[in-house]
């Protein structure tokens, strides 16, 4: 595995390695002369760019507040003047790109039952190309879905929901609310029933949007604790009956309703258009500690955070081709499609089951998402990058002798060039080539966001993916807006500068021991102001006051609970976080959420949730092991059985210990941080369980409630 300052550990005969660096002083010095004259040098400006400045306190103090150093005089609030609420981007957007390729679905050509080893049955799909709206279409399709909600009796400045999948009929629906002024509400499709049933209670809809299968699984289950629903507008098209709803609930296909808001007495009727200052979205969080919370995202909020974004990816435009499979009721993804609307790019929609060749729903042999579409943007949870990485590191130790040396030369040649700005193409032509088709071979910028990033992961993508990777940090609360790495800065570990549209302050947290004062680098509380800081929490004045103020100038400020330091070239990096940190009984502080950032990078490891409490004066850990890694640990060990039963052997707990033991000490873990018992789970977290979030984030209230019999026997036996 990769460190986040080291390479991968070469074990290279000299001569080997001697012959690799000639080949490659060879290629780069018959190379150099053309690239110079076609004004493409391999470096030069790129040398060294993790040493700019990139943003500066602007009252002079080391507490900041700090803006990237072209927000210096002002924050910015807008794409381009006079174009400040969601429906005017998409309308000008859909002038301009009228004819350009926009919202993108793959056809279903069949699905397939497919019998695993153990008995259990996997739906597959065979899939064919996309299918593409161009952005004309979709604004007229749009504008009918608006005009025809009007028509059923949905109201300007009155809530709508939409529980949905991400998917083509999604961003058609918000369009559609954002055009005749109907706040948004957003729900995430694994929410469960109480989730649901709340969100929808307390923003007092009478119209929801959603699709068959969740309306069958999910919503049916509900209805009758959602008083004030009148309408269900189904996304699915194929014409279906509705039977055993109850009375004065009437479900609607959305081809009916657009076909009802293209009639011309409906197309005629005046609508109202949204101010800047209008709420477009109530935003549902998938709700980490507790029952999810609404949060209020006016138009301009939206509008100054897609700007604050955009200025970090260069050369946007209509040659852009974006994957959208994360959630749309998630901020990061919301936001980074309205990217590619402001700019006229592709949107291509995916899921997580079907985005590579390797995915769980694509039939061996046939194409996933990623290699149909060949998209140039992409954005992703850590999650999934950190799957990606564990994945291909496997495939390097299976590798033979002489491929796997050239790949680790290869890999470690690079990791020193991009130091030095410089490029590779033949290592990432002859070397890496495989890897980055695992993404569709075209990547050329991948955002990473929702939680932290291991330094390996971002190492690895930036070396292997041949792209560089912008680590961003934002939260629902500031619309996502906050920092986001350069993308020509290849250091780890760091979420980069504020965005152009919003400013960092820090909070001391003396009983957490980080202070502005600190050296070499101030820490604290990371505070974000600006435009893009939201309107507050739905019906929870408490929970406001906890958390948003107003300064004396009037600029509105969200407190994260993030703890962070601020750099020597203006880049934050987050440290730690106040609820994260738990005193164990002999007085030691642990930040959980630092033990789990350093143990993921165990290849033992797919996921992991550190516990502690005050009554005791150690640690313990939950623990989701690589089934392929444990499953080789087990046959080492001779220990035999099923899936479970292997995952419930007190063996394989110690011997599972005794490695994550020697990743913490590698990683100057301090002794008291270090789990002392683990607990092995046989059943992966996903959001459907309950136990993570829709951006993976550890639900830890869930997680010590399912494994509370666990919590007690490790504690117990001490």
């Amino acid at each position: 595995m990769v460190s986040e300052n080291k390479g991968l550990k070469e074990d290279v005969n000299p001569l080997v390695f001697v012959l690799f660096r000639v080949v490659v002083w060879l290629y780069s010095l018959l190379t150099y002369l053309p690239a110079l004259l076609l004004g493409y040098s391999s470096s030069g400006s790129l040398s060294h760019p993790s040493q700019w400045v990139k943003a500066r306190s602007v009252s002079g103090r080391p507490a900041g507040p700090y803006r990237d150093v072209a927000a210096l005089d002002r924050l910015t609030t807008c794409l381009q003047p006079g174009v400040n609420t969601l429906d005017r981007v998409f309308e000008i957007s859909a002038q301009r790109f009228s004819k350009q390729d926009f919202l993108g679905t793959r056809q279903v050509l069949r699905e397939e039952e497919e019998k695993q080893e153990n008995g259990r049955v996997f739906k597959k799909v065979i899939l064919g190309e996309y299918q593409w709206l161009s952005y004309g279409q979709a604004y007229r399709a749009a504008r009918d879905f608006g005009s025809g909600l009007l028509a059923l009796g949905q109201k300007p400045c009155k809530n709508i929901a939409i529980f949905c999948e991400t998917r083509t009929e999604w961003i058609i629906a918000a369009q559609a609310c954002f055009m005749y002024n109907f706040p948004l509400v957003t729900l995430y499709s694994t929410l469960g029933g109480p989730a649901i049933a709340h969100g929808l209670k307390q923003t007092e809809v009478s119209h929801i949007i959603t699709s068959k299968e969740l309306l069958e699984t999910k919503l049916k289950l509900i209805l009758m604790e959602v008083p004030r629903l009148q309408h269900i507008i189904v996304v699915d098209d194929k014409p279906i009956s509705w039977p055993g709803y109850p009375r004065g609930i009437s479900v609607h296909s959305i081809a009916t309703i657009q076909a009802l808001g293209a009639k011309p007495e409906n197309v005629s009727r005046q609508r109202r258009s949204p101010c800047p200052g209008d709420i477009a979205v109530i935003m549902y969080t998938s709700g980490s500690t507790g029952v999810p919370k609404g949060v209020m995202i006016s138009h301009s909020n939206l509008i100054a955070s897609i700007a604050g974004m955009a200025e970090r990816i260069p050369d946007l435009g209509v040659n852009d081709t974006y994957i959208a499979y994360l959630p749309l009721a998630h901020v990061l993804e919301l936001s980074a499609e309205m990217v590619c609307v402001a700019y006229g790019c592709r949107i291509g929609y995916s899921s997580p089951q079907t985005l590579a060749d390797q995915s769980t729903k694509i039939k061996k042999g046939s194409k996933g998402d990623s290699t149909v579409l060949q998209p140039t943007l992409m954005a992703a949870v850590p999650e999934i990058m950190d799957r990606i990485y564990k994945n291909v590191m496997l495939k390097v130790e299976e590798m033979g002798v002489v491929q796997k040396t050239l790949f680790i030369l290869a890999y470690n040649y690079k990791m020193e060039q991009l130091a030095k700005g410089n490029r590779t193409p033949l290592c990432d032509k002859l070397v890496f080539q495989k890897v980055r088709v695992l993404l569709g071979g075209r990547t050329r910028v991948l955002l990473s966001g929702g939680a932290p990033l291991s330094a390996a992961t971002q190492r690895f993508m930036n070396i292997c993916l041949c792209c560089p990777v912008g680590q961003g940090y934002g939260l629902t609360e500031t619309c996502g807006a906050g920092t986001i790495s350069q993308l020509w800065d290849y250091s780890t570990g760091r979420v980069g500068a504020p965005l152009v549209c919003c400013e960092i302050q820090l909070k001391d947290w003396v009983e957490g021991g980080y202070q502005s004062t600190d050296k070499p680098c101030p820490r604290g509380e990371v505070l974000i102001g600006g435009p893009s800081v939201t309107m507050g929490y739905y019906k929870n004045e408490t929970m406001n006051r906890e958390n948003f103020f107003v300064d004396k100038n009037g600029q509105r400020w969200f407190c994260t609970g993030d703890i962070g330091e601020f750099q020597a070239d203006g880049c934050l990096k987050i440290v730690d976080r106040k609820k994260d940190l738990v005193k164990l009984q002999a007085g030691e502080y642990v930040s959980l959420g630092k033990v789990e950032a350093m143990l993921k990078n165990c290849p033992l490891i797919d996921n992991i949730c550190a516990y502690a409490n005050r009554y005791h004066s150690f640690v313990i850990g939950f623990v989701v092991p690589n089934q392929k890694q444990l499953l080789l640990l087990a046959e080492k060990r001779g220990i035999c059985g099923t899936w479970v039963e292997i995952c419930s052997n007190p063996v394989m707990e110690e011997e599972v210990l005794k490695i994550i033991n020697d990743t913490a000490l590698a990683a100057q873990l301090e002794r008291f941080e270090i789990p002392r018992k683990i607990c092995l789970s046989s059943e992966p977290w996903t959001p459907e369980t309950g136990l993570v979030t829709d951006a993976f984030k550890l639900k830890r209230k869930e997680i010590k409630s399912h494994y509370q019999h666990d919590i007690e026997r490790m504690y117990g036996n001490m």
